[in-house]
């Protein structure tokens, strides 16, 4: 091969055309071609000893895998390449591209290995990615879970503290109207007493108060001080009640400060 048909191959085969001319003057420079016909009088229809010389070729100009098999596969059709190489540079006219496709084949497979083997390395990243993303699920899941029973717990808690309020509201209200019942019996009691009740003498303390003649002073004392907190205007009293209470008295303390 001289320099000019090895300068168009490589310009062919899509190499720049400075880095051609630095490849071309290497080979030169290394006995791989011939200088011939270095006038510009560029030959065509040169020949390739084989497949394998055009891929090492191909190679050795710096053209990835990909391109010089397309390259090496049309140089065959084409009629560039004289015999068929598989490593061992064997003879015999190629009169199809059956060689090439071979080459190629193999080429080819060993892609699809490469590609196989990213798209498993990608299949196992993705598959771990799905797991970590599960175990998510599953933490979020269980807290949620935990959560929901606690709620739980909160409000049957509290459903029976309403219940407990609830009960002692009523117990309350209750208790309350009978102390009022009670209240207004007493203030009614009272009323009678000292205001309905002309059969009882002034000085007949006891008997107003309702209690036995034979109670004693204290006796006496305490009731009348229980009947002025009740009837006091201060606790809804009744004002006219507490004046007749509180002469009374006032009177037997007076009457009964010698004893």
């Amino acid at each position: 091969m001289n320099t000019d048909q090895a300068f168009d191959l490589l310009k062919d085969a899509g190499v720049t055309e400075s880095s051609s001319i630095q490849t071309v003057r290497r080979w030169l420079r290394e006995g791989k071609i011939k200088y011939e016909g270095g006038n510009g009088n560029r030959k065509t229809g040169y020949l390739m000893d084989d497949t394998d010389q055009a891929f090492e070729m191909l190679k050795d100009a710096g053209v990835t895998e990909n391109n010089s098999v397309q390259t090496v596969r049309r140089w065959l059709g084409e009629g560039k390449i004289k015999y068929a190489g598989n490593g061992k540079r064997s003879t015999g006219y190629i009169s199809d591209d059956r060689a090439s496709k071979l080459a190629i084949n193999e080429s080819i497979n060993q892609n699809k290995d490469e590609i196989i083997h990213r798209l498993k390395l990608k299949i196992q990243a993705q598959e771990k990615h799905i797991e970590g993303i599960e175990e998510l699920h599953e933490t979020a899941k269980r807290i949620l879970i935990q959560q929901r029973d606690m709620f739980k717990k909160e409000v049957a808690i509290l459903k029976n503290e309403k219940s407990e309020l609830q009960n002692e509201s009523k117990d309350l209200l209750k208790e309350n109207i009978e102390l009022r019942n009670e209240l207004i019996k007493l203030k009614e009691k009272i009323r009678n007493n000292y205001m309905i009740d002309s059969t009882i003498q002034p000085n007949d303390y006891s008997e107003k108060l309702g209690l036995s003649k034979m109670a004693s002073d204290k006796e006496v004392l305490a009731e009348y001080k229980g009947l002025l907190k009740i009837t006091h205007p201060d606790h809804n009293g009744n004002a006219k009640v507490f004046h007749y209470i509180k002469t009374d008295y006032d009177n037997f303390r007076k009457n009964n400060k010698g004893k």
